[in-house]
């Protein structure tokens, strides 16, 4: 009703500016009416008016009723808007506009499927000449070999999260929550990337009771701490230095903190770390940083019912923080 009279605004003010024109007129012409035949006049043109109005509406109520409610569901757009020429003639453009929406919306999930497609089987296909290049470097000097193993190391990682990122689209269909053994998940990830620990020369603090057990994907699950604890040796300069990984239990919830001794975050680049891309001033001094790995790790988290969160000063390391809620999923 108020869009109805919002709508028909415009005419009440022209109606009103007729009503107070007409006894004008007779008074400025000189002729003499009785005011009672002048206010009968215009009392039978508002009922006239009323009449026109009450018909109006009537004719056009669903469409007025659909356009008060634009965040309707896209699948009302099919429902009829009355039979009067304005509400079938909006109808009709709105179900074109929504074909068209969902023929572009199909056309871009397709090209998306084929991306992704694409993507996994290049990624697979790369791994046959890394694989090849692993096999090689046994018959080499260990000068030379050390330099291209870190090198490998490196691409082995770009290609994981080129796959982990493709298939972040289709998240749903790739996940299966258990119950998992916090500290046999932690020590799995940590050997994973013992090359990388030893070549920094920095130590691996492990204070996560064995008894604790997480609601998490177990694949997801690594490819994340894998993320962290990259993350935390490139910006830890020097060796002789500890990555801490300690986890407690809060209520139902699980609390698992990583902390490193590196060269920490700046406070204006603290509230951006988790977007996509993003490097930061101290990111930008290391060439490595592509900023998706903490980005991926908060888009995880969110979809594995977990929560991500950092804590950092500049020249006294970092704690990426995540709370495992105690019932799985949320």
């Amino acid at each position: 009703m108020r869009l109805f009279l919002k709508d028909q605004r415009p005419l009440l003010l022209f109606y009103l500016l007729q009503m107070i024109l007409v006894p004008v007129l007779y008074y400025l012409s000189g002729e003499s009416r009785p005011l009672s035949i002048i206010l009968y006049g215009m009392a039978l043109s508002a009922a006239v008016l009323l009449v026109y109005l009450v018909y109006r509406y009537i004719q056009h109520h669903k469409l007025y009723s659909r356009l008060a409610q634009p965040a309707a569901a896209p699948g009302e757009l099919s429902a009829p808007l009355d039979d009067a020429p304005l509400p079938e003639a909006v109808s009709e453009l709105l179900q074109a506009t929504h074909r068209h929406y969902q023929e572009q919306l199909q056309s871009h999930i397709s090209r998306m499927d084929q991306h992704i497609i694409f993507i996994n089987r290049w990624v697979h296909q790369m791994k046959t000449p890394l694989s090849v290049i692993q096999l090689t470097l046994q018959e080499m000097d260990d000068e030379a070999a050390g330099s291209i193993q870190e090198e490998l190391e490196r691409l082995r990682k770009g290609l994981e999260m080129v796959i982990y990122t493709s298939r972040l689209e289709r998240f749903e269909d790739d996940f299966q929550v258990q119950s998992l053994p916090l500290r046999r998940i932690i020590s799995e990830a940590v050997a994973e990337n013992r090359r990388l620990f030893i070549r920094r020369g920095i130590k691996v603090d492990i204070r996560v009771d064995e008894s604790l057990t997480v609601y998490s994907d177990a694949k997801w699950l690594m490819f994340m701490l894998t993320q962290i604890l990259v993350n935390a040796v490139n910006y830890t300069s020097g060796s002789g230095k500890t990555v801490a990984v300690s986890a407690q239990a809060m209520g139902k919830d699980i609390q698992l903190d990583i902390t490193d001794q590196g060269i920490g975050i700046s406070s204006e680049d603290l509230k951006r770390v988790f977007n996509p891309y993003f490097t930061g001033e101290r990111g930008r001094q290391y060439h490595e940083s592509t900023g998706m790995g903490l980005y991926l790790v908060r888009e995880i988290c969110s979809r594995l019912g977990h929560k991500a969160g950092l804590e950092s000063k500049p020249g006294e390391g970092t704690t990426v923080r995540i709370i495992f809620n105690g019932t799985g999923l949320q």
